[in-house]
């Protein structure tokens, strides 16, 4: 859209940096807003050339003064908020994570809110480990709008941030729309619990071995598909509070290996695996957001693999990346 301009909280993560890349290369002017200052993966993903036409704010969403003075020093129409500390760092230090992720996403809701006329509305990143496997039930599959009983704090605080777009859009109007994403791969995603079928995708551009430590079955999400999914919701005409469950290729963890082992046969019998799944439901219903934005971003697992390795191995080759993982 010819007067769009977005700002992306957390923009220098795996899904922030994807949706940085889709939008520069559609020619959108974008706004990185994050506290970190290493764009390692937005170099990963993105040209020399497409990089200098994305505007750069350091800024911490705990200071919303700071997200205010970015929204409007830059005229931002859309905002897409994904700045969050992952289970691990939440886990270590939960004071923080609580800081971060419940009182920051607190701030873009009110800096939103104070800005209505601007910005119609706010995509942000919930997480499908507001569930537990239980929650699934007897079919496997996540209904949509079914209760969540999250077994980590991460999953406890992206709770709390849908119930935070509930009251925003029930007291401000704020209209939102919350995405959950389960295993994201791909380019850029080198941290958190489930970063291991990447790091695997990293080892097998090595051709290296690599141990998995978990399995099962899990729904698994190409990151471009997510980014594009968050920039078409921030685009949709829409009015409420809503949360969707996001699909993708439900898959055994041996059958990603077996995609790895097809894009890199050299690696055949070196990428391993525990047989233990994780605490999370297999499968999400994501039908209903059809109904918002349309046919979903959809990247079949095996090419986005043979992709995701096909990167790997060429910013090796070209020195981008270390030799070990």
């Amino acid at each position: 859209m010819p007067n769009d301009r977005f700002l992306i909280t957390g923009a220098l993560g795996c899904i922030g940096a994807w949706t940085v890349r889709n939008l520069v290369r559609e020619g959108t002017p974008v706004v990185v807003f994050d506290l970190a200052s290493d764009p390692r993966r937005l170099k990963l993903i993105m040209s020399d050339d497409e990089l200098v036409r994305v505007t750069f704010v350091t800024g911490d969403i705990t200071d919303l003064e700071a997200l205010e003075r970015a929204l409007d020093e830059h005229a931002i129409t859309h905002v897409i908020h994904l700045a969050a500390l992952q289970i691990p760092f939440v886990r270590a230090n939960p004071p923080l994570g609580a800081r971060v992720n419940v009182v920051g996403t607190v701030n873009v809701f009110e800096a939103v809110a104070r800005r209505r006329d601007r910005i119609g509305r706010l995509v942000y990143a919930s997480s499908a480990a507001v569930y537990d496997a239980v929650d699934a039930g007897e079919s496997g599959v996540v209904a949509h709008g079914a209760a969540g009983h999250p077994t980590t704090l991460y999953g406890v605080f992206k709770q709390a941030n849908e119930g935070t777009a509930r009251v925003y859009w029930q007291d401000a109007q704020v209209a939102s729309i919350g995405l959950r994403p389960y295993i994201v791969y791909g380019p850029g995603r080198d941290q958190g619990l489930t970063s291991s079928p990447t790091k695997a995708m990293v080892a097998a551009a090595l051709g290296k071995p690599y141990h998995i430590p978990y399995g099962g079955r899990a729904a698994y999400q190409y990151a471009d598909d997510v980014a594009r999914t968050f920039i078409a919701c921030a685009r949709a005409s829409f009015q409420g509070a809503e949360i969707f469950n996001l699909g993708g290729s439900v898959a055994t963890m041996g059958e990603i290996v077996a995609a790895i082992e097809a894009a890199a046969t050299e690696v055949r019998g070196l990428i391993t695996f525990d047989d233990k799944p994780l605490p999370f439901p297999e499968a999400f219903d994501a039908a209903p957001l059809e109904q918002v934005i349309g046919t979903l971003p959809f990247t079949p697992l095996a090419q986005a693999v043979a992709a995701t390795i096909a990167l790997f191995r060429e910013r090796i080759a070209a020195g981008m990346m270390p030799d070990s993982i």
